[in-house]
């Protein structure tokens, strides 16, 4: 399976200086698409709730901006940023509220995010209503009634 972005994508849309992530792919080649490979699987562990995922291509443009934004993190801690530097504590809230809303995507009860395909439509696959009925209120009772009178016509009781 492929992740969601590949490093050059996922330059485009971190926060992160292009000169920062180039550094980091020189020094440590992989790492960042092994980040990203694994952000994309940990998102789709929590969207085959709602989703058949992995997702095709062309991905959502949400599912991209998530693992863009939970890597962005990493990709800081591995880069060196100082401990003490406001910008981590920021792209840490960031890389927080992606995991957030990947399960808030998740979540079938509160249905807070949809994910659109390519045209605009659905990708929900599960968790929609399974039943439907429109039988009238007095249905209820005429099947209490019924029940009643078959059992006093035996003579048992239930």
């Amino acid at each position: 399976m492929a992740a969601y972005l590949t490093v050059d994508e996922f330059k485009l849309r971190t926060i992160m200086p292009a000169t920062q992530v180039d550094r980091i792919e020189a020094t440590s080649p992989g790492w960042l698409a092994a980040n990203l490979e694994s952000s994309s699987r940990w998102a789709d562990m929590y969207l085959a709730k709602r989703y058949r995922v992995p997702f095709p291509a062309p991905y959502p443009e949400a599912v991209k901006s998530w693992v863009a934004r939970m890597v962005t993190q990493r990709a800081y801690l591995q880069h060196g940023i100082p401990a003490n530097d406001q910008q981590l504590a920021l792209v840490g809230a960031d890389s927080e509220k992606a995991e957030n809303e990947i399960k808030a995507a998740a979540d079938g009860q509160l249905s807070l995010i949809d994910l659109p395909d390519a045209g605009g439509q659905s990708l929900v696959q599960f968790g929609g209503t399974r039943v439907y009925s429109e039988s009238s209120p007095y249905v209820a009772g005429d099947v209490q009634r019924s029940t009643g009178r078959r059992e006093d016509g035996w003579r048992r009781g239930t």
